[in-house]
């Protein structure tokens, strides 16, 4: 594994300072950081927790096999680490941290967002919602809904809301515009 790219998954609380600590290199000029974060609320429904649960080799076999497509398309010169909690997680616990450093900070923040999207679509990782009335559901995945998804290419129109991927205009959900955790 190359020690620019580092990636986990772990049952244990995400510590954004070890993380952020000696993160990218001296002749970057930018580090984006993106957390994810366990919300009160999904889809007007009152969440208390979640749980996650993954296949971790996989799981971390998908995060690398991305960050080498963001360096195929962006340089090698980057650096990322993704760590990502599994277990039961509270309202405002970090399920998803993101660490990009490059020399830029334009393309620090293009590699962050194709990585996080990345993540949410093609990760072997489940959410299960606890809700205030007692209930629980498995949470459908990205992957698995009707939104349209993007490559690599074209990234700089997906950004404006719309692409041309053989011969049709996709809009994307306003949901991809968020930020939010799995």
């Amino acid at each position: 594994m190359s020690d620019t790219i580092q990636v986990r998954i772990t049952d244990k609380p995400v510590d954004t300072g070890a993380l952020l600590l000696g993160h990218g290199a001296s002749h970057h000029g930018a580090q984006v950081s993106f957390f994810g974060v366990v919300r009160d609320i999904n889809l007007g429904r009152q969440v208390t927790g979640i749980e996650y649960d993954a296949f971790a080799p996989l799981a971390e076999q998908t995060f690398r096999e991305f960050c080498n497509e963001a360096q195929a398309t962006w340089g090698q010169d980057m650096h990322v680490t993704i760590v990502h909690r599994t277990g039961s997680l509270g309202i405002g616990d970090i399920s998803v941290a993101l660490l990009v450093s490059t020399r830029h900070r334009a393309e620090a923040y293009e590699i962050s967002r194709y990585i996080i999207e990345e993540l949410k679509h093609r990760s072997p990782i489940w959410k299960k919602e606890h809700y205030s009335d007692g209930s629980s559901d498995w949470v459908q995945g990205h992957a698995l809904c009707k939104h349209d998804h993007h490559p690599i290419t074209g990234w700089r129109e997906v950004q404006s809301g719309h692409a041309v991927e053989q011969g049709r205009v996709q809009h994307h959900h306003p949901s991809h515009r968020t930020g939010d955790p799995l």
